[in-house]
């Protein structure tokens, strides 16, 4: 009896590290800040709505946005950037799927901030890119916290911007990340 109690404590004890390799959220936080140098108005969005999963054993990690989920200061330019730029009907999520770049220099098991860079696909407004975004990964206790800040050029996502509003609409978008991911 006591053995059978003995490996039933270890074969919960190793399923529950298995399960634990994998850290999630849906409310990571994203803004954007397209704003052109000389323009009057901020071209500025923020989507507290992204999913996120991080797989500390392979590297893994996916963001899946829902495009309509940014939320601009004034209305007007939320209903242009889902129906003249981003086309959210016919494109209604952005994500990216990469791999962190450094994994064995990272301990998810120490509470620590490591630098890190993650190479991948982003995918946005239906055209896929590969990708390096440097970054920082926060692990504190169950949860690491994922940090990126990059530039996009929108030409590269065929994302046009009319000349009517080039004065307003940067040729680049900056794009900060940051979500907090638990354990699963």
């Amino acid at each position: 009896m006591k053995k059978f109690i003995l490996t039933a404590a270890i074969l919960a004890a190793g399923s529950t590290a298995l399960f634990a390799q994998k850290y999630m959220t849906r409310t990571a936080r994203i803004t954007f800040d397209a704003t052109s140098k000389g323009s009057p108005e901020d071209i500025a969005a923020v989507n507290n709505e992204v999913a996120s999963i991080l797989d500390s054993k392979t590297g893994d990690v996916v963001f899946q946005v829902p495009v309509k989920s940014f939320k601009f200061e004034k209305a007007l330019m939320q209903d242009h950037f889902n129906e003249n730029y981003m086309e959210s009907d016919k494109f209604p999520k952005s994500d990216f799927k990469g791999k962190v770049g450094n994994l064995d220099a990272l301990n998810f098991a120490k509470d620590g901030s490591y630098p890190t860079t993650v190479a991948g696909k982003l995918t946005i407004h239906g055209v896929s890119n590969d990708v390096n975004v440097p970054g920082t990964i926060v692990v504190k206790g169950t949860s690491v916290t994922l940090k990126a800040k990059f530039a996009v050029k929108l030409a590269d996502y065929k994302i046009s911007v009319p000349n009517m509003v080039a004065d307003k609409l940067g040729k680049e978008a900056l794009i900060s990340l940051e979500g907090v991911l638990n354990q699963k």
